[in-house]
């Protein structure tokens, strides 16, 4: 940004105080030292970006992100795949009523999208620790998915779909990942950061419906299907729980100091004192 032709000092100071890396390109002091150029070479390497996708994928903080990403999705395609065909075989429904109620999940997931942005940052601005700021849509929302396992048991139609509105609005309301990712991705490989995590979401777009196709065939109802759908909206919840530790900025020094020295938090180990 520094070197645009067009970008003004204010506009650079307000992008570099919100964060942003605005030197990334420009030459320093460093550039004379050959060591120094040696390392920048590597890292804007292949195979330095694999090693960085290794250690993403080693730190606790960003598998922890992926994986819930991956839970997420598969509630996700579950509506987009399968629920228009549930509607039909399950609860009786017309195609035509079915492309029609379809819809109403639909648009409370935009809801609860809009929604959980929002009361994040609210809580945010209002001194809530960033961590809990964003787990706390994210944990709600996610436990109101896990409630699709409530129409194994219900016989009004009317009913489920209400239940499958509230799930797939509480999967918008827990679908703050773009938000986390941005907020603990290193800079450097943020971009890294974002096709890894995006690549989790895309793999469950790909597995969820066959893994439900395979359910339906075998059992011949819906039934562990949704059972399916609500544990992996459970699983989310764990991840970021239990895998996922205070939602923070990590260094690139933090990933690229993984090969052993890190501790189970994603945090690099204090070598101890050797005695002598």
């Amino acid at each position: 940004p520094r070197t645009h032709p067009r970008m003004s000092k204010a506009e650079l100071d307000h992008i570099a105080d919100g964060g942003a890396l605005v030197d990334m390109d420009a030459p320093t002091a460093a550039d004379a030292d050959p060591a120094e150029v040696a390392k920048r070479a590597a890292a804007s390497s292949g195979r330095a970006n694999l090693g960085h996708l290794k250690k993403l994928l080693a730190n606790r903080t960003m598998l922890g992100i992926f994986v819930g990403q991956y839970f997420i999705n598969t509630i996700t395609w579950f509506f987009l795949t399968w629920f228009p065909v549930y509607l039909v075989q399950e609860r009786g429904f017309s195609i035509l009523e079915a492309g029609f109620v379809a819809s109403l999940p639909a648009l409370c997931g935009f809801a609860g999208g809009v929604l959980g942005g929002f009361l994040s940052d609210s809580l945010a601005r209002r001194g809530v620790s960033l961590t809990a700021a964003r787990k706390i849509p994210i944990v709600v929302g996610l436990l109101l998915s896990t409630t699709i396992l409530i129409c194994n048991y219900v016989s009004s139609s009317t009913l489920v779909v209400v239940i499958m509105s509230l799930a797939f609005f509480g999967k918008g309301l827990g679908a703050l990942g773009w938000a986390v990712m941005a907020d603990v991705s290193p800079k450097q490989i943020a971009g890294l950061a974002g096709g890894v995590f995006n690549t989790f979401g895309a793999v469950a777009g790909i597995v969820t419906p066959l893994v439900i196709g395979y359910i339906i065939d075998a059992t011949g109802s819906f039934d562990l299907a949704l059972t399916f759908v609500s544990v992996c909206a459970a699983l989310a919840v764990v991840s970021y729980v239990v895998i996922v530790k205070d939602i923070k900025r990590l260094e690139l020094e933090d990933i690229e100091g993984i090969d052993g020295t890190e501790d189970s938090a994603g945090e690099p180990k204090v070598p101890a004192p050797r005695t002598p």
